[in-house]
């Protein structure tokens, strides 16, 4: 039989080659096609399932916008609160998912508050209904639902009433190396105060608060000495009348933005002048953020005139780096927690020396295991 003959031949022996090529690359074709739609099945499929975990600017963009555009459906619940007279944590909760506030028959509602508390990177993006423009440039300001900056931009806190210290260090963005190694040395429990007359004070603004700081502004007031002593550029004066005192107030608040609320750098003549700070706390008090007196001045007036116009209000209870001695300071610091202990709470300030910055961040440290809970200046606010 042929079929047998062809078996007894040698190997490769009478094949017809035409017919061997052609199927050869009949194979090879058919293999490479299902590779090809293989990779192309696999490719689309991953394609489908990838997400990309990080959000481009564009995208954080989108969904802060898409966030305050539903915001007004829900008042802040942190503002019924402290305009009830109860201080409470801010209301930026410490959650990675936070709760999230539900109107009947309406959609779900994020606050912006609560989108930077889940993600770090928003935290530097101000709240535009917070914001009013002027020739100064942008000023914070109470929002159309009561919302103020004071509640808004506050670092949150645990809520409890055991013992509370705020500490503030001043002087960031007088010194360039001085104010970054402050923000990157101090834990973020500690408020941090701009000078109005700072250098790239945008800059680190938005590195303070991705670290998590709260934020204040210091304004220079005029002291007694003026301009023996002098806290510097468009510092406001008691001879300049209220209509220039303004004027000065607005240029310094319209440095930077997301801040909490406004503190002394010196003036104990400016603050016992009650006619001068009238239209100065008036103002503030129609803006939503506080005013933290740093305790400096025997004379100041601050206290009794925020109660009267209705500005949130917080005294220091000392400075502790008169002496720019780590022990001195430390020692201060230990006086600061006892008036806490005593009191309930306590407010300290230094300012962005070194020495001061390198103190402050190990007894922080220890304070912690003492069981003292270090807040934001926000959240001892009257």
């Amino acid at each position: 039989m042929e079929t047998e003959n062809e078996i007894h031949k040698p190997l490769g022996q009478g094949r017809k080659k035409p017919a061997r090529i052609v199927a050869c690359s009949f194979d090879s074709g058919r293999w490479i096609l299902i590779a090809l739609a293989a990779l192309l099945l696999a490719a689309s499929t991953m394609t489908a399932l990838h997400h990309d975990p990080l959000l481009n600017q564009r995208d954080i963009d989108d969904r802060l916008r898409s966030a305050e555009a539903g915001k007004a459906a829900v008042a802040d619940d942190a503002v019924a609160k402290r305009s009830s007279g109860t201080r409470t944590a801010a209301s930026r909760p410490e959650v990675t998912r936070p709760d999230v506030p539900v109107r009947e028959n309406g959609p779900v509602v994020i606050s912006r508050s609560d989108i930077a508390s889940a993600d770090p990177r928003l935290a530097h993006l101000p709240v535009e209904d917070l914001l009013e423009q002027t020739a100064f440039g942008k000023l914070p300001v109470v929002a159309a639902d009561g919302r103020r900056p004071v509640d808004v931009y506050a670092r949150p806190w645990s809520g409890t009433r055991g013992t509370r210290i705020a500490i503030v260090v001043g002087g960031l963005g007088l010194s360039q190396t001085g104010t970054q190694y402050a923000i990157e040395t101090l834990p973020e429990e500690v408020t941090l105060a701009f000078a109005a007359s700072g250098n790239s004070l945008q800059r680190w603004l938005q590195e303070a608060l991705r670290n998590g700081h709260e934020v204040l502004l210091q304004i220079p007031f005029e002291p007694f000495g003026y301009p023996e002593t002098d806290p510097g550029p468009h510092t406001v004066l008691v001879a300049d009348g209220s209509k220039k005192n303004i004027e000065d107030l607005h240029w310094a608040m319209g440095r930077i933005t997301n801040y909490t609320g406004i503190m002394n750098f010196m003036g104990a003549r400016f603050l016992s002048d009650p006619q001068a700070m009238e239209p100065v706390m008036k103002d503030i008090a129609g803006r939503g953020i506080l005013f933290l007196d740093d305790g400096t001045s025997a004379q100041t007036l601050t206290a009794a005139m925020a109660q009267q116009y209705g500005v949130p209000y917080a005294g220091g209870d000392g400075v502790v780096d008169t002496e720019l001695d780590k022990n001195a300071i430390l020692k201060r610091l230990d006086e600061v927690e006892r008036i806490a202990r005593r009191n309930g709470e306590a407010i300290a300030s230094a300012s962005a020396f070194r020495v001061s910055v390198d103190a402050i961040a190990g007894w922080v440290q220890d304070a912690r295991s003492h069981g003292v809970e270090i807040v934001g200046v926000s959240a001892l606010a009257h």
